[in-house]
């Protein structure tokens, strides 16, 4: 019943997310690491506010204090990106984090983090699964929780100055200080506001919150940045006239942003401004890393940079992989995560966000300049992102007609390639594309498609849902 996808293991409350499958989960990776003679190091382990994340961090904590394996809980909700960190900085050998991310709110889940803070890619968790098939024991047996914490085997901590003092060093606070911005924060009822406050208190900028309080309901409302949950916000931006607004999910590692006219910055244009200011402001040097549903307005300032841009699968471990690989700038993708060189191996939009508050501050220019300056250099492209819903019979049928029988439809643009990395994705020669594939963490079969024109990329949105018989 566990099964990982692109972003860690995500099941619903009471049904397969349950306490008994979380001890599973943790009795496995406790036999993975004793495997790998790695037990001895310990693991850390943290939660986000969503329902049942503490008591989820606890009961693995038990099972990890019964197989002898030392379990360093975050004792505080924190942002998974604190939990990367955390591995990288401690040099452990896994880490575990409590969130369903973005999901809906009956959601929960795992994500797993491996040695230097790495996301599991899909051979360790593939190996996780293994060692799950082979608990023999159900329930796996646990330890009580305050005997493990009498016995040194759970050691509650909260490292979160460790995490932004690392930030805070990374950032010219000088800049910022003197800048004197104004900033609206959206936590989306997470865990980035203690984080986001300190680092923007501390340089000195007048900072407001809404959707502060704990709400394992997230409002109502979807816990993703994205034009539809992000209104308030925006009318904030504009209300306070504030420099930028800035807004994260659920677990903090995602980011999205509304610039000084109160727009809603796609996480693409997010991705294309911090990539533009580290290479042409900070004076940085290399690649970009993106996936396979990631603006190409990238591909373009590589070029212009005399830089390569690598495409990769969906799944923040291809990008942090490569990333590392090619000692890229920068890596991301249109779900809203990034990450960039020298600070963790994963996503973190608080860094991200601290990134952005000082581009503002060192180039002395609105946001809607900047990325008027990029339009101005790389042309503009327009995306159109499709969600669709499916049953098990349409999804099969789906399935074969894409990536079985790899039929396409009739298209009116001129094909350059097609690729099957991930799902299906066609490239037409005027520099567009459209992508079909399988959400690895919600069933819903995703459509991308950026072109020249917003007319035609709705227009290729449209004959892909004739095609594949998606239209309601």
């Amino acid at each position: 019943m566990i099964r990982f996808g692109t972003g860690g293991w995500r099941a619903v409350i009471g049904d397969e997310f349950t306490k008994e499958n979380i001890r599973i989960l943790a009795k496995a990776l406790a036999d993975k690491m004793y495997a790998e003679q790695a037990a001895d190091k310990g693991i850390v382990l943290g939660y986000d506010r969503r329902f049942l994340s503490k008591e989820a961090m606890q009961w693995a904590g038990e099972v990890f204090a019964k197989e002898g394996i030392t379990a360093y809980l975050i004792n505080k909700s924190a942002p998974t990106p604190l939990v990367m960190f955390y591995v990288l900085k401690h040099d452990l050998p896994y880490g575990m984090m409590i969130t369903a991310s973005h999901n809906p709110a009956i959601y929960n889940g795992i994500k797993v983090f491996t040695a230097g803070g790495r996301d599991a890619d899909e051979a360790q968790t593939a190996d996780i699964e293994r060692y799950i098939s082979r608990v023999d024991v159900i329930p796996p047996e646990a330890m009580e929780y305050e005997e493990a914490l009498e016995k040194g085997l759970i050691r509650e901590i909260y490292p979160l100055n460790e995490y932004l003092d690392e930030i805070i060093a990374a950032v010219d606070m000088k800049k910022i200080r003197e800048a004197g911005l104004k900033v609206a924060l959206d936590p989306m009822y997470g865990v980035s506001e203690t984080s986001l406050k300190t680092i923007l208190l501390t340089a000195r900028c007048d900072v407001e919150t809404i959707h502060e309080r704990h709400d394992t309901l997230f409002g109502g409302k979807l816990p993703a940045p994205s034009a539809a949950t992000l209104r308030a916000l925006q009318n904030y931006v504009l209300d306070k006239k504030c420099d930028i607004g800035i807004a994260t999910d659920g677990d903090a590692d995602r980011i999205g942003v509304i610039d000084d006219k109160g727009r809603f910055l796609h996480p693409n244009d997010i991705l294309v401004l911090l990539y533009y200011y580290l290479v042409r402001y900070r004076g940085w040097n290399g690649p970009v890393v993106r996936n396979i549903c990631t603006t190409h307005t990238l591909d373009r300032l590589a070029e212009k940079f005399g830089e390569d841009c690598y495409e990769v699968p969906v799944g923040f471990k291809h990008i942090s992989a490569k990333m590392y690989a090619t000692e890229a700038v920068i890596g991301g993708e249109s779900s809203g995560g990034l990450t960039v060189r020298g600070h963790i191996r994963g996503k973190d939009g608080i860094y991200a966000a601290a990134l952005l508050v000082e581009m503002i501050a060192v180039t002395g220019k609105k946001l809607s300049e900047i990325f008027d300056d990029i339009e101005a250099e790389c042309g503009k492209i327009y995306m159109e992102e499709k969600d669709y819903k499916f049953n098990q019979e349409k999804k099969v049928r789906i399935q074969k007609i894409l990536l079985k029988e790899r039929k396409l439809p009739k298209l009116p643009f001129e094909t350059e390639k097609v690729s099957y990395l991930d799902g299906s994705k066609v490239y037409f020669k005027n520099g567009g594309w459209v992508t079909a594939r399988f959400s690895g963490t919600e069933p819903l079969l995703r459509i991308f498609c950026e072109m020249p024109s917003e007319q035609d990329a709705r227009e290729v949105c449209r004959i892909y849902e004739e095609f594949l018989g998606l239209v309601q």
